[in-house]
């Protein structure tokens, strides 16, 4: 199950402490150690893009099942493929906005389920009512994606072997097959 991204000194602590299992995916960096006093051999550690660690935290599959990433417009912009899910045009993130489908003011929460992606213009016609009280048409279901989602949507450059092994780890219905087979 992916769990989260680290950098390569991470990766590297990880081998060294011999808490690697398997490796997958292409090799991305080869460090070299210092030279053992001993034996006169120098270390090297290759680092695979990605790392399955040994151990099974209990607590950590209890919680994998309810697990709600934590909402914030970068990720949400992704999520919506930087579009207005109102007029449906795509927009620079600058010009972008969260919008709550059932407005705070009328007792919506700000969570994923309630939120998408909107241009100003959109967001603020829309302003405190409902789409259907505004007469505006919602293009698509909001949806809180899971931790493999959401991995994804944090927005870092995904190597292809990465992006294969996330895909495989997403829910048969999660709406981003489909956007990612538009965009690669």
């Amino acid at each position: 199950m992916p769990l989260e991204w680290i950098g390569y000194q991470d990766a590297v602590r990880l081998y060294h402490l011999e808490q690697v299992a398997y490796t997958c995916g292409t090799l991305l960096y080869r460090v070299h150690g210092g030279i053992c006093a001993r034996t006169g051999r120098r270390s090297i550690i290759d680092v695979n893009s990605i790392i399955a660690t040994r151990g099974r935290n209990r607590e950590l599959l209890k919680l994998r099942d309810a697990y709600v990433p934590p909402l914030n417009n970068p990720a949400l912009f992704r999520r919506d493929s930087s579009l207005c899910l109102y007029c449906g045009e795509t927009f620079h993130v600058r010009d972008l906005s969260r919008d709550h489908v059932t407005p705070v003011i009328q007792g919506g929460q700000d969570t994923w389920n309630n939120v998408v992606t909107a241009c100003r213009r959109c967001n603020n016609h829309k302003a405190g009512r409902t789409p259907e009280q505004a007469r505006m048409q919602l293009l698509a279901v909001p949806f809180t994606p899971t931790h493999a989602e959401y991995i994804y949507l944090q927005g870092r450059r995904v190597l292809a072997d990465q992006m294969e092994f996330l895909r495989a780890h997403f829910p048969r219905s999660s709406p981003l097959h489909g956007r990612l087979a538009l965009t690669g």
